[in-house]
């Protein structure tokens, strides 16, 4: 077992140069600040985490009040199957970018492979594979010359003379990510993009840079609730989550800390993102902090709202950000099986 733990750091900090060295452009990937309430998105490895059939969408309007703003939406499915002790996901994503309406739509699949190391430690590896089409509405978003009457220059505006729908790139993407987690602590890491696919919408070529994503927390249980109203004669759990989760890709970096108070059905969460100490243009990287809301009940279901209220220069007049997550953990179907797993993966929900 010390070797499979060994192999198991090795991946991770090779995940981790990999990013470091290998990031070279500018292109972004689309966020969360949700980013537990969408697990896939967030590590292949978290695949079949919740150990039984789960499903879940989410939706975030980021500076809606801006003509370039950003609008994505995502929903995933994933399960675990115990005698294979294996985990598998698939998500959809589709985002659309800027006042130019550039598009992207991604389709996924995931594998993780789930490891006890000892009674108090568990390693997740897990992988994806992904397909991605990017677009950009070029005659549905832009005005050319010609479209313009010169005696009327304010008046309507003609049809655009070329015909097509505009330019678009499709992709094909390799990722990998790892867990490590006991009953309280978490800590995974994710690196996307390993193959540096070309997404120039043109002849030219524009590589896709390796997106890093490092995240974590650690859970600390507090006096016990009431009783659940069910015949588990358990207590409700009361809980406070400080987490963090950072990413690069390509010259971009972020980071998120935070935290979230559980008082079962009730979560709460706030949290702060920026990178004070690495200045953009000789300013403070700060750029919202977050507030979040969420319940989740005893069928399985967890609905959560947050607000991302703007501190950077664009301020709160850009409208922050709005995000909606939801998703349904179905009953295992497990059930009647002997299972060797004695750590739960202790991360948020939201």
């Amino acid at each position: 077992m010390n070797k499979i733990y060994q192999i198991a750091l090795v991946f991770v900090t090779v995940c981790l140069l990999q990013g470091v060295i290998m990031s070279s452009a500018y292109a972004q990937d689309p966020q969360y600040s949700q980013y537990y309430a969408a697990p896939l998105y967030l590590n292949p490895a978290f695949a079949g985490s919740a150990y039984a059939p789960r499903i879940g969408i989410n939706y975030r309007s980021q500076w809606p009040t801006l003509n370039s703003n950003f609008t994505t939406f995502s929903a995933f499915y994933d399960n675990y199957y115990l005698e294979k002790r294996s985990g598998i996901g698939v998500y959809v994503m589709t985002d659309r970018e800027g006042a130019a309406g550039l598009r992207s739509t991604t389709i996924a699949g995931q594998y993780s492979y789930e490891l006890q190391i000892n009674d108090d430690l568990v390693v997740r590896p897990g992988f994806q594979a992904s397909y991605m089409r990017r677009d950009i509405g070029f005659y549905e978003n832009l005005i050319f010359a010609n479209q313009i009457d010169p005696t009327d220059p304010f008046g309507p505006i003609a049809p655009p003379s070329e015909n097509g729908e505009g330019l678009a790139a499709n992709v094909f993407s390799l990722s990998v990510g790892g867990l490590m987690y006991t009953k309280d602590l978490f800590l995974g890491v994710s690196a996307f993009h390993l193959n540096r696919p070309n997404q120039s919408l043109l002849d030219g070529d524009s590589r896709l840079p390796i997106k890093i994503s490092v995240h974590g927390g650690y859970k600390i249980k507090l006096a016990d609730g009431p009783l659940k109203n069910d015949l588990s004669y358990s207590f409700k759990e009361r809980s406070i989550t400080p987490t963090f989760h950072y990413r690069q890709q390509g010259p971009f970096t972020q980071l998120d800390l935070g935290t979230y108070f559980y008082a079962e059905p009730l979560v709460l969460g706030v949290w702060y993102r920026g990178v004070p100490f690495k200045p953009v243009d000789s300013q403070l990287n700060n750029e919202s902090i977050v507030l979040l809301i969420g319940m989740t009940t005893k069928e399985g279901l967890n609905i959560g709202y947050s607000f991302d209220y703007t501190v950077s220069r664009l301020g709160i007049a850009s409208g922050g950000a709005h995000e909606i997550s939801l998703s349904f953990t179905l009953p295992s179907r497990n059930n009647g099986k002997i299972d060797p797993r004695s750590t739960i993966l202790p991360c948020p929900k939201f």
